[in-house]
């Protein structure tokens, strides 16, 4: 039995190797089950921009609507935001998106959606995992024709729609106060021409500038995950200055379109918690209520946030599922996790990297119309990176907490060598990397708390064969000799080949 593993975000593997046309099959065959079991009658299906996208996204429509579900299938690639709000949009009971999100090139992935319009439940795909892998490979020949009556697929077109939904999310007034540019970097992946479309139907004075606009299943020959060491050309672009205006901000997309990185004016970048901690700062100044909702990754500088303004703060494991399950329960303001995907619930319990741009965008409006910081009073433009990048610091000083991260990843031999290094930290910890132990937590791979503030986490990959060490200090330096340090350990106790 060739077993498909289910991870942190569904069903991932290489093109031509495991992940192919049978396998698709195979997959949507048993999602065809689980939703005819529920009394389900419809499913969107779409993909993003990776090689073979159409033909996967064929063949899995092809077999869902031979179980007699009516299928709506883009036919052109569809960011994973745009695809959940297709499910609640038309009201299906469920999505399927071929893709995998920010992994390299070579790998295509099986999403799925549930049908309030986001990331499925662990319920969800554990249902569909089972039935998967339940179904033998040679018997895909047999999955067109179960005793249903075949259903209709439909295409499918919601572009208009999403935009009138992220409308009522954005103060559109707001926007229109900006004159100048923002840069759009899609990064060969499904979101390309999506926000620059946006801005014209909402009747925006800003230019929208795209880099990597065009899709391409190499995206560019970079690896589509929005942090800085993949974003040269977005950095570039926002430290050169054009007719002597450099552009207000510089935002990218992953391969799906649901994870967002940014850069801001001079090239200096933001990684995803500075996001995060900009956007919740920006919920808090609009009256926002309800619980900060993040994931075990994710910085001490969005938790203390939280806290300093009387917001309670739930955690998860890792993975939006968990984060959306948290949002389906309720009385959440905001939600977010360290690979740069948040959702925010009134537009969906979904990441968006679309609609985040957006509202980065819109905070910086609110900088320019003084409307930052406590008094009201616009934060000053700073050396490099602009107003934002003073808004940061502004929330650093307050909270105390000089914020410095960054994250390595390893390929280690196999999952053996990934469990050694775990291994290697298992029990109670006085010293590590040579400085004192505060507290160990072990929620999602093992974090070690340094007694200085600084942490370090060591986590094996749900969706990739990696094991990736995050770090968060006061200062850059001190990250950089932590993850040095780190890397060092776990090439030690996991025998590094590769």
């Amino acid at each position: 039995m060739d077993v498909l593993r289910f991870g942190t975000d569904g069903w991932r593997d290489r093109i031509g190797e495991r992940f192919t046309v049978d396998n698709v099959r195979r997959a949507a065959h048993a999602t065809a089950l689980h939703l005819l079991e529920a009394g389900g009658r419809s499913v969107v299906v779409a993909r993003d921009t990776r090689f073979g996208g159409a033909m996967f996204a064929d063949a899995a429509a092809s077999t869902l609507a031979a179980h007699g579900l009516e299928v709506h299938l883009a036919e052109n690639p569809l960011p994973t935001p745009v695809t959940s709000f297709a499910v609640r949009h038309v009201g299906a009971d469920a999505g399927v998106l071929l893709t995998a999100s920010h992994n390299p090139p070579a790998w295509n992935g099986f999403k799925l959606k549930g049908a309030y319009g986001g990331t499925a439940t662990q319920a969800m795909y554990d249902d569909v995992a089972a039935k998967c892998n339940a179904t033998p490979v040679n018997a895909v020949a047999t999955l067109d024709a179960p005793t249903a009556t075949p259903g209709a697929i439909h295409p499918l077109d919601v572009r208009t729609a999403y935009f009138d939904h992220l409308a009522q999310l954005l103060d559109l007034d707001l926007l229109r106060t900006l004159d100048g540019t923002l840069v759009h970097d899609a990064m060969g992946g499904a979101a390309g021409g999506w926000m620059r479309a946006f801005a014209k139907h909402a009747d925006l004075e800003l230019h929208v500038e795209e880099i990597r606009g065009a899709p391409d299943p190499l995206f560019y020959g970079a690896h589509p995950e929005p942090i800085p060491e993949h974003l040269a050309p977005l950095t570039k672009r926002m430290a050169t200055s054009n007719h002597d205006a450099l552009p207000l901000l510089g935002v990218a997309t992953d391969g799906d379109g649901d994870r967002l990185g940014a850069v801001l004016p001079g090239g200096r970048p933001l990684n995803a918690h500075e996001i995060f901690a900009l956007l919740l700062d920006q919920r808090i100044r609009n009256g926002a209520s309800g619980r900060v909702v993040k994931t075990f990754t994710v910085a001490r500088l969005v938790e203390r946030l939280a806290r300093q303004h009387g917001l309670d703060v739930t955690e998860t494991a890792v993975g939006f599922k968990w984060l959306v399950e948290e949002m389906l329960a309720g009385d959440v303001m905001i939600a977010g996790e360290e690979s740069g995907g948040i959702g925010v619930p009134e537009h969906l319990p979904e990441r968006d990297g679309i609609a985040n741009g957006f509202l980065l965008l819109q905070a910086l409006a609110e900088v320019h119309a003084g409307r930052d910081g406590p008094d009201g009073v616009a934060a000053s433009p700073g050396p490099k990176g602009g107003p934002l990048a003073s808004r940061l610091a502004g929330i650093e000083r307050e909270l105390d907490w000089p914020h410095a991260y960054d994250r390595v990843d390893l390929t280690l031999g196999d999952d053996a060598a990934k469990a050694r290094v775990l291994a290697e930290l298992d029990g109670a910890l006085d010293t590590f990397l040579g400085r004192p132990v505060e507290a160990i937590e072990r929620r999602d791979g093992v974090k070690v708390n340094f007694a200085d503030g600084a942490w370090i986490l060591f986590r094996a990959s749900g969706t990739e064969p990696l094991l990736r060490i995050y770090c968060e200090a006061h200062t850059a330096d001190d990250v950089d000799e932590l993850l040095v340090a780190a890397r060092r350990f776990a090439e030690t106790a996991g025998g590094r080949t590769s």
